[in-house]
Protein backbone atom coordinates (compact mmCIF):
# COMPACT_ATOMS: atom_id res chain seq x y z
CA UNK A 1 0.00 0.00 0.00
CA UNK A 2 2.97 2.29 -0.68
CA UNK A 3 3.54 2.73 3.05
CA UNK A 4 0.19 4.44 3.55
CA UNK A 5 -0.15 5.43 7.19
CA UNK A 6 -3.68 4.34 7.92
CA UNK A 7 -5.59 4.88 11.14
CA UNK A 8 -6.92 1.83 12.94
CA UNK A 9 -10.51 2.63 11.92
CA UNK A 10 -9.43 2.92 8.28
CA UNK A 11 -7.81 -0.51 8.44
CA UNK A 12 -10.96 -1.94 10.03
CA UNK A 13 -13.13 -0.55 7.24
CA UNK A 14 -10.81 -1.87 4.53
CA UNK A 15 -10.87 -5.34 6.06
CA UNK A 16 -14.62 -5.39 6.76
CA UNK A 17 -17.08 -7.48 4.81
CA UNK A 18 -20.75 -6.92 4.06
CA UNK A 19 -22.53 -3.57 3.96
CA UNK A 20 -20.84 -0.53 5.50
CA UNK A 21 -22.16 2.90 6.52
CA UNK A 22 -19.56 5.48 7.50
CA UNK A 23 -20.47 8.90 8.88
CA UNK A 24 -17.75 11.31 9.82
CA UNK A 25 -16.64 14.88 10.21
CA UNK A 26 -14.74 16.64 7.49
CA UNK A 27 -11.24 15.71 6.36
CA UNK A 28 -10.83 12.58 8.47
CA UNK A 29 -9.66 10.41 5.55
CA UNK A 30 -12.84 8.50 4.72
CA UNK A 31 -12.32 8.72 0.95
CA UNK A 32 -8.76 7.40 1.36
CA UNK A 33 -10.04 4.35 3.22
CA UNK A 34 -12.80 3.69 0.69
CA UNK A 35 -10.47 4.13 -2.29
CA UNK A 36 -8.21 1.41 -0.86
CA UNK A 37 -11.23 -0.81 -0.17
CA UNK A 38 -12.54 -0.39 -3.73
CA UNK A 39 -9.13 -0.87 -5.34
CA UNK A 40 -8.25 -3.99 -3.36
CA UNK A 41 -11.70 -5.50 -3.96
CA UNK A 42 -11.49 -5.00 -7.72
CA UNK A 43 -7.91 -6.26 -7.99
CA UNK A 44 -8.34 -9.36 -5.83
CA UNK A 45 -11.69 -10.53 -7.24
CA UNK A 46 -12.21 -11.59 -10.83
CA UNK A 47 -14.98 -10.28 -13.09
CA UNK A 48 -16.54 -7.96 -10.53
CA UNK A 49 -18.47 -4.76 -11.15
CA UNK A 50 -17.74 -1.85 -8.80
CA UNK A 51 -19.98 1.20 -9.12
CA UNK A 52 -19.06 4.55 -7.55
CA UNK A 53 -21.96 6.98 -7.40
CA UNK A 54 -22.66 10.44 -6.02
CA UNK A 55 -25.45 12.89 -6.52
CA UNK A 56 -23.44 15.00 -8.97
CA UNK A 57 -20.64 14.27 -11.40
CA UNK A 58 -18.01 16.34 -9.60
CA UNK A 59 -18.36 14.43 -6.33
CA UNK A 60 -18.37 11.01 -8.00
CA UNK A 61 -15.19 11.81 -9.95
CA UNK A 62 -13.27 12.89 -6.84
CA UNK A 63 -13.50 9.43 -5.29
CA UNK A 64 -13.10 7.68 -8.65
CA UNK A 65 -9.83 9.54 -9.26
CA UNK A 66 -8.53 8.41 -5.86
CA UNK A 67 -9.38 4.79 -6.65
CA UNK A 68 -7.59 5.02 -9.99
CA UNK A 69 -4.54 6.66 -8.38
CA UNK A 70 -4.39 3.94 -5.74
CA UNK A 71 -4.57 1.08 -8.29
CA UNK A 72 -2.01 2.69 -10.60
CA UNK A 73 0.39 3.19 -7.69
CA UNK A 74 0.02 -0.28 -6.23
CA UNK A 75 -1.20 -2.60 -9.01
CA UNK A 76 -0.32 -0.81 -12.24
CA UNK A 77 0.11 -4.09 -14.11
CA UNK A 78 -3.59 -4.83 -13.53
CA UNK A 79 -4.83 -1.75 -15.41
CA UNK A 80 -5.67 -2.29 -19.07
CA UNK A 81 -4.02 0.02 -21.58
CA UNK A 82 -4.49 0.98 -25.22
CA UNK A 83 -8.09 1.28 -26.35
CA UNK A 84 -9.19 -0.13 -22.97
CA UNK A 85 -7.23 2.39 -20.90
CA UNK A 86 -9.03 4.22 -18.07
CA UNK A 87 -11.51 6.94 -18.99
CA UNK A 88 -13.28 9.54 -16.87
CA UNK A 89 -15.93 7.01 -15.92
CA UNK A 90 -14.48 3.51 -16.38
CA UNK A 91 -11.45 1.49 -15.25
CA UNK A 92 -10.94 -1.95 -16.79
CA UNK A 93 -8.65 -4.45 -15.10
CA UNK A 94 -6.91 -7.48 -16.58
CA UNK A 95 -8.81 -9.85 -14.29
CA UNK A 96 -12.10 -8.82 -15.87
CA UNK A 97 -13.22 -6.51 -13.10
CA UNK A 98 -14.55 -3.07 -14.02
CA UNK A 99 -14.95 0.08 -11.93
CA UNK A 100 -17.56 2.60 -13.08
CA UNK A 101 -18.16 6.15 -11.94
CA UNK A 102 -21.53 7.76 -12.57
CA UNK A 103 -23.56 10.66 -11.16
CA UNK A 104 -27.03 9.58 -10.03
CA UNK A 105 -29.00 12.69 -10.89
CA UNK A 106 -32.36 12.92 -9.12
CA UNK A 107 -33.79 9.54 -10.12
CA UNK A 108 -30.89 7.17 -10.80
CA UNK A 109 -32.14 6.59 -14.34
CA UNK A 110 -28.64 6.64 -15.82
CA UNK A 111 -27.40 3.78 -13.61
CA UNK A 112 -30.25 1.35 -14.22
CA UNK A 113 -29.38 -1.82 -16.10
CA UNK A 114 -26.07 -2.57 -14.39
CA UNK A 115 -25.44 -5.72 -12.35
CA UNK A 116 -23.31 -4.55 -9.43
CA UNK A 117 -21.11 -6.43 -6.97
CA UNK A 118 -19.93 -3.45 -4.93
CA UNK A 119 -21.88 -0.20 -4.80
CA UNK A 120 -20.08 2.79 -3.24
CA UNK A 121 -22.14 5.93 -2.60
CA UNK A 122 -20.12 9.06 -1.77
CA UNK A 123 -21.87 11.86 0.16
CA UNK A 124 -24.73 9.40 0.41
CA UNK A 125 -26.81 11.70 2.61
CA UNK A 126 -27.35 13.94 -0.42
CA UNK A 127 -28.48 11.17 -2.78
CA UNK A 128 -32.29 11.07 -3.13
CA UNK A 129 -34.09 7.96 -1.87
CA UNK A 130 -35.45 7.38 -5.39
CA UNK A 131 -31.90 6.67 -6.53
CA UNK A 132 -31.38 3.88 -4.01
CA UNK A 133 -34.75 2.42 -4.98
CA UNK A 134 -33.49 2.32 -8.56
CA UNK A 135 -29.98 0.99 -7.95
CA UNK A 136 -30.17 -1.46 -5.05
CA UNK A 137 -32.04 -4.08 -7.14
CA UNK A 138 -28.87 -4.25 -9.26
CA UNK A 139 -27.18 -5.93 -6.29
CA UNK A 140 -29.85 -8.59 -5.91
CA UNK A 141 -28.60 -10.69 -8.82
CA UNK A 142 -25.12 -11.00 -7.29
CA UNK A 143 -24.39 -13.32 -4.42
CA UNK A 144 -22.64 -11.31 -1.75
CA UNK A 145 -23.39 -7.92 -3.32
CA UNK A 146 -22.24 -5.09 -1.04
CA UNK A 147 -23.20 -1.49 -0.34
CA UNK A 148 -20.74 1.03 1.08
CA UNK A 149 -22.12 4.41 2.13
CA UNK A 150 -19.95 7.31 3.22
CA UNK A 151 -21.00 10.84 4.06
CA UNK A 152 -21.14 13.68 6.50
CA UNK A 153 -24.64 13.63 8.03
CA UNK A 154 -27.46 15.70 6.56
CA UNK A 155 -30.64 15.19 8.56
CA UNK A 156 -32.31 11.92 9.49
CA UNK A 157 -34.84 11.55 6.68
CA UNK A 158 -32.75 9.73 4.07
CA UNK A 159 -31.43 6.30 3.14
CA UNK A 160 -28.01 7.04 4.62
CA UNK A 161 -29.39 7.93 8.05
CA UNK A 162 -31.69 4.89 8.10
CA UNK A 163 -28.71 2.62 7.41
CA UNK A 164 -27.48 3.32 10.95
CA UNK A 165 -30.56 1.56 12.28
CA UNK A 166 -30.36 -1.27 9.76
CA UNK A 167 -28.74 -4.43 11.23
CA UNK A 168 -27.49 -5.45 7.78
CA UNK A 169 -25.00 -2.54 7.88
CA UNK A 170 -21.82 -2.38 9.90
CA UNK A 171 -21.65 1.24 10.98
CA UNK A 172 -18.72 3.56 11.72
CA UNK A 173 -18.72 7.03 13.27
CA UNK A 174 -15.51 9.06 13.09
CA UNK A 175 -15.23 12.60 14.50
CA UNK A 176 -12.80 15.16 13.11
CA UNK A 177 -11.64 15.63 16.68
CA UNK A 178 -10.40 12.04 16.65
CA UNK A 179 -8.25 12.58 13.56
CA UNK A 180 -4.57 13.22 14.38
CA UNK A 181 -4.05 15.03 11.05
CA UNK A 182 -6.44 17.87 11.98
CA UNK A 183 -4.97 20.46 14.32
CA UNK A 184 -6.78 21.44 17.49
CA UNK A 185 -6.16 25.10 16.66
CA UNK A 186 -8.08 24.72 13.40
CA UNK A 187 -10.97 22.95 15.13
CA UNK A 188 -11.10 25.63 17.82
CA UNK A 189 -11.30 28.27 15.10
CA UNK A 190 -14.12 26.42 13.34
CA UNK A 191 -16.01 25.91 16.60
CA UNK A 192 -15.84 29.64 17.21
CA UNK A 193 -17.07 30.43 13.68
CA UNK A 194 -19.94 27.94 13.61
CA UNK A 195 -23.05 27.39 15.65
CA UNK A 196 -22.96 24.44 18.04
CA UNK A 197 -25.31 22.41 15.87
CA UNK A 198 -23.44 23.24 12.68
CA UNK A 199 -20.14 22.17 14.23
CA UNK A 200 -21.71 18.97 15.57
CA UNK A 201 -22.86 18.02 12.08
CA UNK A 202 -19.84 19.09 10.05
CA UNK A 203 -16.97 18.11 12.35
CA UNK A 204 -18.37 15.72 14.94
CA UNK A 205 -20.33 13.80 12.32
CA UNK A 206 -23.49 13.78 14.39
CA UNK A 207 -27.08 13.61 13.17
CA UNK A 208 -28.62 16.92 14.18
CA UNK A 209 -32.39 17.34 14.15
CA UNK A 210 -32.51 21.06 14.85
CA UNK A 211 -30.68 22.15 11.68
CA UNK A 212 -33.15 23.05 8.97
CA UNK A 213 -32.98 22.93 5.20
CA UNK A 214 -33.50 26.42 3.75
CA UNK A 215 -34.92 25.40 0.36
CA UNK A 216 -37.33 22.40 0.61
CA UNK A 217 -36.80 19.60 -1.91
CA UNK A 218 -40.29 19.93 -3.37
CA UNK A 219 -39.88 23.68 -3.90
CA UNK A 220 -36.54 23.20 -5.69
CA UNK A 221 -38.04 20.56 -7.98
CA UNK A 222 -41.06 22.77 -8.76
CA UNK A 223 -38.73 25.58 -9.86
CA UNK A 224 -36.43 23.41 -12.00
CA UNK A 225 -38.47 23.72 -15.18
CA UNK A 226 -36.05 24.93 -17.81
CA UNK A 227 -33.75 23.30 -20.34
CA UNK A 228 -30.70 25.15 -21.58
CA UNK A 229 -31.63 27.13 -24.70
CA UNK A 230 -29.93 26.06 -27.90
CA UNK A 231 -28.88 29.61 -28.75
CA UNK A 232 -28.40 33.03 -27.21
CA UNK A 233 -31.10 35.46 -28.28
CA UNK A 234 -30.19 39.08 -28.82
CA UNK A 235 -32.21 41.95 -27.36
CA UNK A 236 -32.88 40.02 -24.16
CA UNK A 237 -32.13 41.43 -20.70
CA UNK A 238 -29.50 39.09 -19.27
CA UNK A 239 -27.96 39.22 -15.79
CA UNK A 240 -24.92 37.40 -14.39
CA UNK A 241 -24.35 36.27 -10.81
CA UNK A 242 -20.79 35.24 -9.89
CA UNK A 243 -19.43 33.30 -6.92
CA UNK A 244 -15.65 33.09 -7.04
CA UNK A 245 -13.71 30.25 -5.48
CA UNK A 246 -12.60 31.05 -1.96
CA UNK A 247 -9.42 29.98 -0.24
CA UNK A 248 -9.39 26.18 -0.06
CA UNK A 249 -12.02 25.78 -2.78
CA UNK A 250 -11.41 25.25 -6.47
CA UNK A 251 -14.74 26.02 -8.12
CA UNK A 252 -16.16 29.32 -9.34
CA UNK A 253 -19.77 29.46 -10.50
CA UNK A 254 -21.63 31.67 -12.95
CA UNK A 255 -25.44 31.86 -13.05
CA UNK A 256 -27.18 33.63 -15.91
CA UNK A 257 -30.83 34.70 -15.94
CA UNK A 258 -32.98 36.77 -18.24
CA UNK A 259 -36.14 38.78 -17.75
CA UNK A 260 -39.19 37.29 -19.42
CA UNK A 261 -42.83 38.11 -18.60
CA UNK A 262 -41.70 39.79 -15.36
CA UNK A 263 -40.00 36.58 -14.27
CA UNK A 264 -36.39 35.55 -13.95
CA UNK A 265 -35.62 32.66 -16.29
CA UNK A 266 -32.32 30.87 -15.82
CA UNK A 267 -30.57 30.13 -19.10
CA UNK A 268 -27.13 28.94 -17.99
CA UNK A 269 -25.12 27.68 -15.01
CA UNK A 270 -21.39 27.23 -15.43
CA UNK A 271 -18.67 25.94 -13.14
CA UNK A 272 -14.96 26.50 -13.66
CA UNK A 273 -12.43 24.51 -11.70
CA UNK A 274 -8.93 25.37 -10.56
CA UNK A 275 -8.94 28.73 -12.34
CA UNK A 276 -6.72 31.67 -11.50
CA UNK A 277 -8.16 35.13 -10.92
CA UNK A 278 -7.14 36.46 -14.33
CA UNK A 279 -8.84 33.44 -15.93
CA UNK A 280 -12.07 34.19 -14.03
CA UNK A 281 -11.87 37.81 -15.18
CA UNK A 282 -11.37 36.70 -18.78
CA UNK A 283 -14.28 34.27 -18.51
CA UNK A 284 -16.64 37.00 -17.29
CA UNK A 285 -15.56 39.33 -20.11
CA UNK A 286 -16.14 36.56 -22.65
CA UNK A 287 -19.58 35.82 -21.21
CA UNK A 288 -20.42 39.51 -21.43
CA UNK A 289 -19.46 39.51 -25.11
CA UNK A 290 -21.95 36.72 -25.69
CA UNK A 291 -24.83 37.92 -23.52
CA UNK A 292 -24.30 41.70 -23.27
CA UNK A 293 -25.40 41.69 -19.62
CA UNK A 294 -27.49 44.44 -18.12
CA UNK A 295 -25.78 43.90 -14.77
CA UNK A 296 -23.03 41.68 -13.38
CA UNK A 297 -23.39 40.92 -9.66
CA UNK A 298 -20.14 39.91 -7.99
CA UNK A 299 -18.55 39.74 -4.56
CA UNK A 300 -15.98 42.53 -4.23
CA UNK A 301 -14.40 41.38 -0.99
CA UNK A 302 -11.72 38.82 -0.20
CA UNK A 303 -10.49 36.93 -3.20
CA UNK A 304 -13.14 38.58 -5.41
CA UNK A 305 -11.68 42.06 -5.12
CA UNK A 306 -9.01 41.32 -7.71
CA UNK A 307 -11.55 40.27 -10.31
CA UNK A 308 -13.82 43.17 -9.40
CA UNK A 309 -11.03 45.72 -9.83
CA UNK A 310 -10.03 44.30 -13.23
CA UNK A 311 -13.64 44.41 -14.45
CA UNK A 312 -13.88 48.06 -13.37
CA UNK A 313 -10.91 48.81 -15.62
CA UNK A 314 -12.53 47.05 -18.58
CA UNK A 315 -14.60 49.38 -20.80
CA UNK A 316 -17.17 46.71 -21.66
CA UNK A 317 -17.95 45.80 -18.05
CA UNK A 318 -17.16 48.79 -15.82
CA UNK A 319 -20.70 50.23 -15.99
CA UNK A 320 -22.34 46.86 -15.44
CA UNK A 321 -20.59 45.68 -12.29
CA UNK A 322 -22.67 45.65 -9.10
CA UNK A 323 -20.70 44.68 -5.98
CA UNK A 324 -22.74 42.35 -3.78
CA UNK A 325 -21.22 40.70 -0.77
CA UNK A 326 -22.73 39.54 2.47
CA UNK A 327 -22.44 42.84 4.30
CA UNK A 328 -22.37 45.41 1.52
CA UNK A 329 -24.16 48.74 1.64
CA UNK A 330 -25.96 49.25 -1.67
CA UNK A 331 -28.49 51.70 -3.07
CA UNK A 332 -32.05 51.26 -1.88
CA UNK A 333 -35.02 51.05 -4.27
CA UNK A 334 -35.11 54.85 -4.70
CA UNK A 335 -31.40 54.80 -5.49
CA UNK A 336 -30.86 57.71 -3.10
CA UNK A 337 -29.21 56.14 -0.08
CA UNK A 338 -27.30 53.07 0.90
CA UNK A 339 -28.74 50.26 2.99
CA UNK A 340 -27.08 47.24 4.51
CA UNK A 341 -27.47 44.04 2.52
CA UNK A 342 -26.97 40.86 4.52
CA UNK A 343 -26.57 37.27 3.43
CA UNK A 344 -30.05 36.40 4.70
CA UNK A 345 -31.52 39.17 2.52
CA UNK A 346 -30.02 37.58 -0.58
CA UNK A 347 -31.21 34.11 0.35
CA UNK A 348 -34.66 35.28 1.44
CA UNK A 349 -35.05 37.10 -1.86
CA UNK A 350 -34.35 33.92 -3.84
CA UNK A 351 -36.63 31.89 -1.57
CA UNK A 352 -39.44 34.39 -2.05
CA UNK A 353 -39.02 34.30 -5.84
CA UNK A 354 -39.18 30.51 -5.78
CA UNK A 355 -42.23 30.42 -3.53
CA UNK A 356 -44.13 32.95 -5.66
CA UNK A 357 -43.20 31.40 -9.01
CA UNK A 358 -41.16 34.40 -10.13
CA UNK A 359 -38.05 32.42 -11.00
CA UNK A 360 -37.59 29.29 -13.11
CA UNK A 361 -34.34 27.36 -12.80
CA UNK A 362 -32.51 24.95 -15.06
CA UNK A 363 -33.27 21.27 -14.60
CA UNK A 364 -29.79 20.40 -13.37
CA UNK A 365 -28.83 17.96 -10.57
CA UNK A 366 -25.95 20.18 -9.46
CA UNK A 367 -28.33 23.09 -8.90
CA UNK A 368 -30.61 20.78 -6.91
CA UNK A 369 -27.79 19.55 -4.67
CA UNK A 370 -26.43 23.03 -4.07
CA UNK A 371 -29.80 24.49 -3.05
CA UNK A 372 -30.58 21.38 -1.01
CA UNK A 373 -27.31 21.73 0.90
CA UNK A 374 -28.22 25.19 2.21
CA UNK A 375 -29.14 25.00 5.88
CA UNK A 376 -29.95 27.52 8.56
CA UNK A 377 -29.69 27.85 12.31
CA UNK A 378 -30.28 30.57 14.87
CA UNK A 379 -27.59 32.13 17.03
CA UNK A 380 -27.55 34.71 19.81
CA UNK A 381 -25.09 37.55 20.12
CA UNK A 382 -23.66 38.95 23.36
CA UNK A 383 -26.78 41.09 23.81
CA UNK A 384 -29.03 38.08 23.57
CA UNK A 385 -30.39 39.04 20.15
CA UNK A 386 -31.28 36.19 17.80
CA UNK A 387 -29.73 36.06 14.35
CA UNK A 388 -30.30 33.79 11.37
CA UNK A 389 -27.22 31.99 10.09
CA UNK A 390 -27.19 30.40 6.65
CA UNK A 391 -24.50 27.90 5.63
CA UNK A 392 -23.84 24.71 3.71
CA UNK A 393 -21.15 22.45 2.27
CA UNK A 394 -21.95 22.82 -1.44
CA UNK A 395 -23.41 26.32 -1.71
CA UNK A 396 -21.26 27.86 -4.44
CA UNK A 397 -23.99 27.43 -7.08
CA UNK A 398 -26.58 28.78 -4.66
CA UNK A 399 -24.31 31.78 -4.01
CA UNK A 400 -24.22 32.65 -7.71
CA UNK A 401 -28.00 32.24 -7.92
CA UNK A 402 -28.75 34.55 -5.00
CA UNK A 403 -26.65 37.24 -6.68
CA UNK A 404 -28.19 37.06 -10.13
CA UNK A 405 -31.66 36.82 -8.52
CA UNK A 406 -31.04 40.31 -7.12
CA UNK A 407 -31.85 41.55 -10.65
CA UNK A 408 -35.50 41.45 -9.57
CA UNK A 409 -34.78 44.42 -7.30
CA UNK A 410 -33.88 46.89 -9.99
CA UNK A 411 -36.39 49.73 -10.38
CA UNK A 412 -35.59 50.16 -14.06
CA UNK A 413 -37.09 46.72 -14.70
CA UNK A 414 -40.43 47.89 -13.36
CA UNK A 415 -40.78 44.72 -11.27
CA UNK A 416 -39.53 46.07 -7.96
CA UNK A 417 -40.47 44.10 -4.87
CA UNK A 418 -40.51 46.45 -1.90
CA UNK A 419 -39.99 43.95 0.90
CA UNK A 420 -37.19 41.47 1.23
Amino acid sequence: MLNLKLDDWQKEIINSEGNIALRSGRQVGKSTAISVLAGEYAVKNRSKCVMIIASVERQAFLLFEKVLAYIENTHRHMVKTGKNRPTKSKIQLRNGSVIYCLPTGLSGYGIRGFTIDLLIADEAAFIPDDVFSAVTPALAARKGGRIVLLSTPFGRQNYFARAFKDPSFKTFHISSEDCPRISQAFLDQERERMTKREYAQEYLGEFVDELMQFFPDNLIRECMKRKRPERIYKNEDYFLGVDLARMGDDESTFAIVKIQDKKLIQVEQQITRRTLLYQSTKHIIELNQLYDFQKIFIDDEGIGVGVYDHLLDEDTTKRKIVPINNSKRILDNDETQKVRLLKEHLYNNLLMLMETGQIELLDDPEIFQSLKSVQYDYTKDTRGRTHLKIFGTYTHIAESLIRCAWAIKYKSLNIWINSI
